[in-house]
């Protein structure tokens, strides 16, 4: 009996997972080291991964996850540990649990109670601001001083 359940478990996670578009699966005791290209989909990684990680979708570090070096995805959550800068080209979050040992490059950074983060987040200043604010206007100082 306690294999049927665990066989059932074990399908239901995989169909809810299926309805996520995971298109790569990196579980504990896998170890994987090198470059990684992802096209789209979602990449869950929870084993140990070395090396530099390009994805076009989204990647998610786990609880059980492990990530040393760079990371360029489009969303980036972390729930496990990241060393190494991060670059999300629209969001990075750090869950209650995650750790992040490095740089972050990103529009949106959210940080849940628990989260920890440690080193330097670099923001792009939004569109909208940038190009229609004017700075505040100069006094101008005449070179002979008060009359």
């Amino acid at each position: 009996m306690p294999f049927g359940m665990g066989s059932h478990r074990k399908s239901r996670v995989v169909v809810d997972i299926e309805g996520q578009d995971v298109v790569g699966l990196i579980e504990p005791g896998v170890e994987f080291e090198g470059t990684m290209k992802v096209g789209s989909g979602m990449l869950r990684l929870n084993g140990h991964f070395k090396g530099e990680l390009h994805s076009a979708g989204i990647v998610v570090v786990a609880d059980q996850g492990e990530a040393e070096g760079e990371i360029h995805s489009k969303m980036i959550s972390v729930a496990g540990k990241v060393k190494g800068a991060v670059h999300a080209t629209e969001l990075v979050e750090i869950k209650a649990r995650g750790v992040i040992l490095g740089d972050i490059y990103t529009p949106a950074l959210t940080v849940e109670p628990g989260g920890f983060f440690d080193g330097q987040c670099h923001m792009p200043e939004p569109a909208a601001r940038s190009g229609s604010a004017t700075p505040p206007p100069q006094p101008q100082r005449s070179a002979s001083g008060p009359h």
